[in-house]
């Protein structure tokens, strides 16, 4: 299964639909491609050959082509022997049929075939798209042989409508999914779902994203039970009366204080063969603290809450709704990087819409019962997460404004510049709208002027400037920490969010880790407030959400070589232990009377009655000593010949000598 969701599709089309444009555009993010080609005849037809040539000048020069017309049964082996990276395009299965209907193959049993080919996609571990014209909305042919075309390839195209993950229909342009969920394929092991999310009763006009289809942390009946998740009663929610509050000082859990320095320590004494992890340890102990134990493991678990939130005013300046509406659609479809990325992780995405909020230079974006619902609302999101098995919560927006929205709010917790921290507004093609960008400043000014008088708590930060948006994002830190859940920041809204939620829970912020900075002020500064140092410096810029899934397998790996990696051999010397056999289990070699066996103890008498050189050097004082031998006796009281190895006894302070003088008394110092 691909990364983002889908193995096999099938693209319907009729005449010049642009079917085979949209197919192209399917796999266009591919590497490489395999053409398969299936148009049958036109040496003779020059404007046949015109088609063809037209097609092949659409194909990038790194795809392949491979011909299937002489023999439709190429079209099966094809699909056989594809390896799981290949991507194919087969262009198109009007020609397969034709091919199949050919009277030179006549007698034949083409519903074999076409069960053949249908088998051979379903069982295909490539990535396939295949083009196939929709003729059942034409008029009925006149010709037997017209009959038999449109008949068999309508069995063709319902045979793989079937067995495909997803089915589009192209008409004038413009696609239209018609089959948008993953059949029961054996392997799901990369894909990532989209899990439902039922919002409060009281929330403005939610949006309910439908799941595509289970992914490997969920089952469908485990995403169906999640359901109610999300409106059962918590008993971790702070309530006053008969109502949730979320109020200063919320009583939250913090992260073992003991295993994430025990675990950095740790690291000191594996057997790694260079220094170590290097920055990396950071994520090491931000993981032993957050499960509390010196040996953590790798988040197994993960997923992603994707918001989408629309401000208007000033805010929204320079920004497209509908290209942000088009990678929120893409993220239900399974599409685009953030898909890809969360297909790679093995994590799942729960995509939520929040209402509108208003221009935040003119007043309140929204009212405060509004915040109190997006705020249980992601409280609630995150206890679904813990509820579920999740054992990692990744944050994640993409909306409209929303990067003024997170500059005003750091600016107007922290103090810091709103020019200096508001992120540049970048334009498709890499060129950077510098008009827009003084538009959002100028929204940014008026709206921190608008409050200077205003409460500057959380709750009214979120209703003049925050919105839904950034209320659930904050909800969701404040119920993730009441889990023990860790959460991974991304982005503008991500460290707003965080900011906002240090002033209701100040624990919350110790169960966030911050990846990547990227290259914004705001996100940088905004960490510096929070003490959340960067794991890593990648500088990425891939949107909120994917830059941490980008780096997650980096940071996994970390966690799973701190795990797995054992103490170095020298430093084990307890027996048991698995050290060096050689320092613990003498050899025979090692049992035999030898100079260091004596000075630790003589064996015998005989021992006793020929000292050696090395015995010399432990010469008992008397006959006591030899009734009673001391090995720490004679190595601590010299006898006369060690005089000369005496530490000097100077009176008082100053130079001292070990030289005797003339008349053979002890030398003067220059005290005496």
């Amino acid at each position: 299964m691909s990364d983002d969701r889908w193995n096999t599709v099938l693209v319907l089309g009729g005449i010049r639909s642009g079917k085979s444009a949209f197919a192209e555009a399917l796999v266009a993010d591919a590497p490489s491609v395999r053409y398969v080609a299936t148009a049958v005849g036109g040496e003779n037809d020059p404007e046949w050959l015109a088609r063809i040539e037209e097609h092949q000048r659409r194909r990038p020069q790194s795809w392949s082509t491979d011909e299937t017309a002489a023999d439709p049964a190429r079209l099966i082996a094809l699909l056989t022997e594809a390896k799981p990276d290949d991507t194919l395009l087969v262009d198109d299965l009007g020609g397969w049929v034709a091919a199949v209907l050919d009277p030179a193959r006549q007698p034949n049993d083409d519903e074999a075939d076409v069960a053949a080919l249908a088998a051979a996609v379903r069982g295909c571990t490539a990535r396939v798209v295949l083009v196939s014209p929709e003729v059942g909305l034409a008029l009925v042919p006149t010709t037997p042989v017209g009959r038999a075309f449109t008949d068999a390839l309508g069995a063709t195209n319902q045979a793989l409508a079937e067995v495909c993950d997803r089915v589009a229909l192209v008409v004038a342009g413009q696609h239209v999914w018609l089959k948008a969920t993953v059949t029961d394929k054996p392997d799901l092991s990369e894909k990532a779902s989209v899990v439902p999310v039922v919002a409060d009763e009281d929330l403005p006009e939610p949006e309910l994203v439908v799941p595509l289809a289970a992914g490997p942390l969920g089952t469908v009946a485990e995403i169906v039970a999640q359901e109610t998740a999300f409106t059962e009663p918590t008993q971790t929610l702070p309530v006053v009366g008969d109502r949730f509050a979320f109020e200063p000082g919320l009583d939250l859990p913090l992260p073992d204080g003991d295993a994430g320095p025990d675990a950095r320590d740790r690291l000191v004494n594996v057997d790694f063969a260079g220094a170590g992890l290097g920055d990396l340890v950071e994520a090491v102990e931000f993981a032993a603290a957050t499960q509390g134990t010196t040996i953590p493991r790798p988040w197994e678990s993960v997923r992603v809450l994707l918001m989408s939130g629309r401000h208007e005013g000033g805010a929204a300046a320079g920004e497209d709704p509908d290209d942000a509406e088009r990678r929120v659609a893409q993220v239900e479809q399974g599409e685009g990087v953030l898909s890809r990325l969360a297909g790679q992780a093995g994590a799942d995405v729960a995509v939520l819409r929040v209402a509108r909020a208003g221009a935040m230079e003119d007043g309140p974006v929204i009212d405060e019962s509004a915040v109190d619902v997006a705020l249980r609302q992601g409280w609630r999101l995150a206890e679904a997460a813990a509820d579920a098995g999740r054992d990692l919560l990744v944050l994640a927006s993409i909306g409209v404004g929303t990067d003024a929205v997170a500059a005003a709010l750091s600016a107007a917790i922290t103090g810091a510049e709103a020019v200096e921290v508001l992120p540049r507004v970048l334009r498709p093609g890499g060129r950077f709208d510098d008009e827009a960008w003084m538009v959002r400043c100028a929204a940014v000014r008026d709206a921190l002027h608008r409050i200077r008088q205003e409460p500057r708590g959380a709750k009214d930060m979120l209703r003049e400037l925050g919105g839904a948006d950034l209320a659930v994002a904050v909800g969701a830190l404040l119920g993730a920490a009441s889990r023990r859940l860790p959460v991974v920041l991304d982005g503008p809204v991500g460290i707003a969010a965080c900011l906002v939620a240090r002033d209701l829970g100040s624990q919350a912020r110790h169960w966030c880790l911050l990846p990547d900075a990227g290259k914004l002020a705001l996100v940088t500064k905004g960490a510096d407030v929070l003490g959340l140092n960067p794991v890593l410096d990648l500088g990425l810029g891939l949107g909120e959400g994917a830059n941490a899934l980008a780096a997650l397998p980096l940071l996994r790996a970390a966690i799973g070589l701190a795990a797995a990696a054992p103490v170095h051999p020298a430093l084990l010397t307890e027996p048991g232990d698995e050290g060096l056999a050689d320092l613990i289990v003498p050899t025979e070699a090692d049992l035999a009377p030898s100079v260091e066996a004596d000075l630790i103890a003589p064996n015998d008498e005989a021992d006793l009655a020929a000292p050696t050189v090395e015995a010399d050097l432990i010469v008992p004082n008397d006959e006591a000593d030899l009734a009673a031998p001391s090995v720490e006796a004679d190595l601590i009281v010299p006898n006369d010949e060690d005089v000369d190895f005496a530490e000097p006894e100077p009176n008082g302070p100053g130079p001292a000598t070990t030289e005797p003088e003339p008349d053979g008394t002890r030398p003067a110092t220059t005290q005496e």
